[in-house]
């Protein structure tokens, strides 16, 4: 399939299963489809949990239920960019995380091999532009919003020897075009939301020879309303809000059991004391509450439900039987799974489909794209690289 018939085909089924995937999981007391009901029931809560960490058995298990999902492992998949993984002296991975520097390095590996300057976007200390400029990459401008990162990756790069240059930007308010020239390879890893529509904007009206970049985290700085980049994507009449990107970014690398058991628990008393709300309120919605230090997971359910009663201005009555509000959470969670569990069919289709966006958008500049994966996913879910050259012709 060629990329816009690939989201033709995506487009069309996401429109056909929306009420499968375009709701909210604490909105719902049960089941909100009763076709899946006994195949939801039936499913203990550690086959919820293991389900969800594996998208093609997530896919097997509910093509019987929905239609059109036996098409998603088609649809929402995508090939894999060969990445030459390189050695490094150990001083170049000063200061990165193991995970991370591996996924730098399957990143760089996976770039065409050309001798241009390079541009990188939203840098933080430069890691990626070292890792370039060590490879012969003539020069490196790195553009970074936080001064003090521009000049740590400053220092470390004249301590190297690195040709490397930073400059301190909003690349969201700031005139950044200037960055952009002809003979640029513009890259940017994991700059988020509007941070790398921005540099698509850009880096594509300069005309820049290479643009490659992974995206993430779909929703930041933009407005609630997903706006289209590409013509065939503004034709879409899927309407996405951020809610609807945010499910795009949650497969996650397995966290550690004492992060799990936390969120469990997180997930349970939010709900319990939403039961407990509607109780004295006579209100039907879930209402969230702010998000809080984790510390608070570890005192009782009863002092939470007196923070978030501060929080919500709403007064509690004396005699609370915080239990029973406690157990109606445990109940609720079960369902909140479920409902995530069948909202997660679609969670890479959904990202899919945004980065098909992207991709067809620098086609319509001009650009030959493509479109794959640079890593494992036990590195980083968020391992889409969109390659794109300049047309020869244009």
């Amino acid at each position: 399939m060629t990329l816009t018939e690939q989201f033709s085909a995506l487009d069309s089924l996401l429109m056909s299963t929306r009420s499968y995937w375009q709701c909210t999981a604490f909105d719902f007391d049960s089941l909100p489809w009763p076709e899946l009901h006994v195949c939801l029931t039936e499913l203990s809560d550690e086959a919820v949990a293991e389900l969800d960490t594996d998208q093609a058995k997530l896919y097997q298990f509910f093509s019987p239920f929905i239609p059109g999902v036996g098409q998603l492992s088609q649809l929402a998949s995508l090939p894999t960019i060969t990445s030459r993984r390189a050695d490094y002296p150990f001083w170049i991975s000063n200061g990165i995380k193991g995970r991370k520097f591996t996924q730098l390095q399957d990143f760089v590996g996976a770039l065409p091999a050309n001798n241009q300057p390079i541009l990188e976007w939203c840098a933080g200390k430069g890691h990626l532009g070292r890792m370039l400029a060590f490879n012969g990459a003539p020069s490196v401008h790195s553009v970074e919003l936080q001064p003090h990162l521009c000049e740590q990756g400053q220092t470390s790069a004249q301590q190297q020897g690195l040709a490397m240059q930073f400059s301190q930007a909003d690349v969201l308010t700031d005139n950044t075009q200037d960055f952009f020239n002809p003979q640029t390879h513009a890259v940017a890893l994991h700059a988020c939301g509007a941070l790398h529509q921005t540099f698509m904007y850009q880096a594509s009206a300069a005309k820049v020879a290479q643009i490659s970049f992974s995206p993430c985290c779909y929703h930041l700085f933009t407005e609630n309303n997903y706006q289209a980049m590409s013509e065939q994507a503004k034709r879409s009449e899927l309407n996405l809000t951020h809610r609807d990107l945010k499910l795009a970014l949650q497969e996650t690398v397995t966290a550690p059991s004492r992060v799990s058991k936390v969120r469990k628990t997180e997930v349970e008393w939010r709900l319990g004391f939403d039961a407990l709300r509607k109780s004295l309120t006579g209100e039907t919605a879930y209402v969230s509450v702010p998000s809080v230090n984790k510390a608070i997971f570890s005192d009782s359910f009863a002092s939470f439900c007196n923070w978030a009663a501060d929080k919500k201005a709403l007064p509690l009555p004396q005699g609370i039987d915080y239990e029973k509000f406690l157990l109606v959470g445990q109940a609720r969670k079960k369902i909140t799974e479920r409902v995530e569990l069948v909202r997660h069919v679609f969670r890479r289709a959904i990202e899919v489909w945004l980065v098909l966006d992207r991709a067809l958008y620098l086609q319509q500049q001009g650009y030959d794209v493509g479109v794959g994966t640079f890593c494992e996913k036990q590195l980083t879910p968020r391992n889409i690289l969109i390659l794109a050259s300049l047309t020869p012709s244009t």
